[in-house]
């Protein structure tokens, strides 16, 4: 590192703490060259992921706009801002994980999605009904009628391995 008195490249690291907010770590160095002491700041440098929407716009991935629209597709439901702030997380952790450097708002959305079935329908039904632009009443009925189907299905396969034959017949 660089002393900012003398510009020798040469310095220790004499103190080395987590900055208050957890993002960085701030070093004390000491120049080998001069003796003044001075601080850096060490962080992690992020690669932006580019979100390519419908229309072919690029823009940055912003994680805020997830949790809106999960606020909004969860308002008045019994979903708390923990599981909300915890899954929106969890999809940023996937798309930066990914290792692309673009996804599209198809990905996402789908993504989304696949999470809410589990967490809330009425939330998934609602944020479908934006995401996919339903045009009218029978789109939004179909759309139900393929979850309550999924939902008899996966009720039908509990009932099947719970229910056994008795022995004594």
């Amino acid at each position: 590192m660089k002393c900012i008195y003398c510009g020798s490249f040469d310095s220790k690291v004499v103190d080395s703490r987590l900055s208050e907010d957890g993002s960085s770590i701030r070093r004390r160095r000491e120049c080998t060259g001069c003796g003044k002491r001075f601080t850096t700041y060490e962080t992690v440098e992020y690669t932006p992921v580019m979100v390519i929407k419908k229309n072919g716009v690029r823009q940055p991935f912003d994680v805020k706009k997830i949790k809106s629209g999960l606020i909004k597709a969860c308002e008045k439901r019994p979903v708390s801002m923990y599981e909300i702030e915890k899954f929106a997380d969890d999809i940023q952790k996937r798309v930066m994980n990914s290792l692309e450097q673009e996804i599209s708002s198809k990905e996402i959305g789908e993504m989304i999605m696949d999470g809410l079935k589990k967490i809330d329908e009425v939330a998934y039904v609602r944020f479908a009904s934006v995401y996919r632009q339903f045009k009218d009443v029978n789109t939004f009925i179909t759309e139900i009628e393929q979850l309550m189907t999924k939902d008899t299905k996966k009720a039908d396969k509990r009932d099947l391995k719970t229910n056994t034959p008795d022995d004594d017949d």
